[in-house]
């Protein structure tokens, strides 16, 4: 059985006033990053500028544009490579709380008798929704790298060596010619992420839980995982997903 197998490296973007003020953005909000959002991608881009990118993918707002800009500036892999802009990556809707502080949601959220992250404010997006697309999103970005890369990099069944884990930022993609990068927003990842886990049966990395994973990911952190598809007559089908490491800011910490 010949078989594809790809890295996926998620970077939420860097932070905005917004953020900085605790005041969600969602959609209608499309604010550009702050001072110190700037220094965040610029460390996130000096981070992974050896690591070999074969795709990029953004969400369409401005603040994700930016990050992602500012990433591939710091790396040759990405010179030539088409930045695909996706809306399906966009931030979660949050309805009338857009624009108003994070505590007002978590106060709604109270009142309904539900937890903050799964309340859905009046005119947002649900969970599922959210969710659906992200599954869009997976499903066009399988197919495209298939489309891509079969012919060059498919091998055979035998399982890849994978790197360890060391926490260098080519881990888990040293061996992996294909390697697609991603930039999209903080509630919109954790919806992937726990998709993933919870129906794909990714599982965790070694140190690990669930309530780490499902965390919201800082500005500019890091989830990376392996995906490994099969082409069934046309068509490109995901087989499975690993996660390496998620919310990784080691290049954050370091701005102080």
């Amino acid at each position: 059985m010949t078989l594809l197998t790809f890295g996926l490296t998620i970077v939420r973007h860097g932070e905005t006033q917004y953020n900085k003020d605790g005041l969600l953005q969602g959609q209608a909000i499309d604010t550009s990053l702050s001072e110190i959002g700037l220094r965040q991608a610029e460390a996130a881009g000096q981070y992974l500028k050896d690591v070999k990118f074969s795709n990029v993918f953004v969400s369409d707002m401005l603040r994700a544009r930016q990050t992602v800009q500012t990433i591939i500036k710091h790396n040759s892999s990405c010179s030539g490579l088409e930045m695909v802009c996706d809306p399906l990556l966009k931030e979660r809707s949050f309805g009338i709380a857009e624009g108003r502080p994070v505590q007002d949601m978590r106060d709604m959220a109270k009142a309904a008798g539900q937890s903050c992250p799964d309340f859905t404010p009046p005119g947002g997006e649900t969970q599922e929704q959210v969710k659906e697309r992200v599954k869009e999103f997976l499903e066009l970005m399988l197919q495209r790298i298939g489309a891509e890369h079969w012919q060059n990099e498919a091998s055979s069944s035998a399982e890849q060596e994978t790197s360890p884990v060391e926490g260098k930022a080519d881990d888990g993609v040293r061996c992996v010619p294909v390697h697609a990068l991603v930039v999209s927003h903080g509630a919109y990842i954790r919806v992937a992420v726990r998709y993933f886990v919870e129906e794909l049966h990714c599982p965790l990395p070694q140190g690990s839980d669930k309530a780490h994973m499902f965390s919201l990911c800082p500005n500019t952190g890091l989830c990376r995982f392996i995906l490994t598809t099969r082409k069934e007559e046309d068509r490109f089908k995901l087989l499975g997903i690993r996660c390496v490491f998620v919310h990784r800011g080691d290049h954050v910490k370091q701005l102080g």
